[in-house]
């Protein structure tokens, strides 16, 4: 069965043989009409017109927090740091009852599937005790009827330093989800990071720290966690959200801190939605942005994924379950200058990988999975085209 689509422009960065294609290159794109054989992308013949559709694979969403989405229309007076947050969500869990958090991660996962997400991490918080909790358990019921819904256990480092808490918290988590730790200089935190890769390496799980949330230059987990998984040779995929802190430090401890990131194969998620409304706050405008030092990590070559993390809650008032516009927030917090198509990858491709999935690209992935957009360039695709799956005669 073939089919063709014409005028098709896809980034030549989301392909993973673009050379055999054939059709026109224009710029960063592949160009021409495009068909399919068997339901993937055979070939690109000359343009029979403009191109001006887009194609590209499912979205990622590294980094969210579907336990908690869309809680924020019963609090009262939510505005401040990260400490206010923390104990503000943790107020509001006396409403958590099992219909509640499958209804708002449901609503979660409406919203990422309406924007053409195929593979989402929901971190969902750990409570006091080394049992599950009820959340994890009504998001793992969620998980099984959802393919590409990847969960993450998230403890704190003080939890983890605990080898009882760390072995009962971790054989919990199914294959196919993750281990994940909040780091913040609590007391006996390198011995927490330190149980977190022991149990990674036993269970083979992919790791994913919250680390650093803060613009306190004494904040210093980020290169622990780089130093441990040198130390260890820790083969799995490890993913640091936030690292906030790397902008409060001398270029000199940026460019040691990345050189080990790099070689440790880590992978660093800037959040921009949450650290951008959390951080920085002092009596009046913010001075700080509050992002990590994305543009410096990334010259020295270390991935960096972009993720919405809070949507609607006591860490963000605001926000949307939309890659894409994601995306569109880090480019104006982070300068993320054009040309566009080199920060796909953040929320496609490389994103996939810091999950421990292999990458999907335009021309491996089945046509019934694909995403397509009126947009000629990626500054109309980023700014709100919108995306629909390629419809199926």
């Amino acid at each position: 069965m073939s089919l063709t689509l014409p005028n098709i422009k896809i980034p030549r960065i989301l392909l993973r043989d673009a050379d055999r294609l054939g059709g026109t290159v224009e710029g960063a794109f592949l160009c021409g009409d495009a068909r399919f054989e068997n339901g993937r992308l055979s070939a690109l013949s000359l343009a029979s017109g403009p191109c001006d559709t887009t194609l590209l694979p499912p979205l990622v969403e590294p980094h969210c927090h579907l336990d908690k989405c869309h809680t924020i229309d019963r609090m009262d007076d939510i505005g401040g740091d990260l400490t206010a947050a923390i104990e503000a969500q943790r107020a509001d869990k006396t409403n958590w009852t099992e219909a509640d958090i499958r209804n708002r991660a449901l609503r979660g996962i409406e919203e990422y599937t309406r924007a053409g997400t195929g593979l989402i991490r929901s971190h969902v918080d750990w409570g006091d005790e080394a049992e599950p909790p009820l959340s994890w358990q009504v998001l793992t019921e969620l998980a099984a009827d959802t393919p590409g819904l990847q969960l993450c256990s998230l403890t704190s480092a003080i939890q983890m330093a605990d080898p009882a808490f760390a072995k009962t918290a971790s054989d919990a988590i199914p294959d196919g989800h993750a281990l994940g730790v909040f780091v913040f200089n609590q007391p006996d935190h390198e011995i927490g990071i330190e149980q977190a890769f022991q149990q990674a390496q036993r269970l083979n799980l992919p790791l994913d720290f919250h680390v650093d949330e803060g613009l306190d230059p004494d904040l210093r987990g980020l290169e622990k966690i780089a130093d441990t998984a040198i130390a260890t040779h820790h083969q799995g995929p490890i993913l640091c959200g936030h690292a906030v802190s790397l902008a409060s430090q001398s270029s000199d401890d940026v460019r040691r801190i990345a050189d080990k990131l790099a070689r440790a194969n880590i992978t660093v998620a800037t959040l921009p939605t949450t650290n951008l409304y959390l951080q920085g706050r002092r009596n009046g405008t913010p001075r700080q942005r509050g992002l990590t030092m994305l543009h410096e990590l990334r010259r020295a070559g270390v991935r960096i994924v972009i993720g919405a993390d809070n949507v609607r809650d006591a860490f963000c008032p605001v926000g949307r379950h939309d890659p894409l516009r994601t995306l569109e927030l880090a480019v104006l917090a982070g300068h993320l200058d054009p040309p566009f198509h080199q920060w796909l990858p953040a929320i496609t491709t490389d994103a996939a990988r810091a999950l421990g999935h292999a990458p999907m690209y335009v021309d491996n992935t089945p046509i019934s999975r694909l995403l397509h957009a009126k947009a000629g360039d990626l500054s109309t695709l980023i700014s709100g085209a919108p995306l629909a799956p390629i419809p199926q005669e």
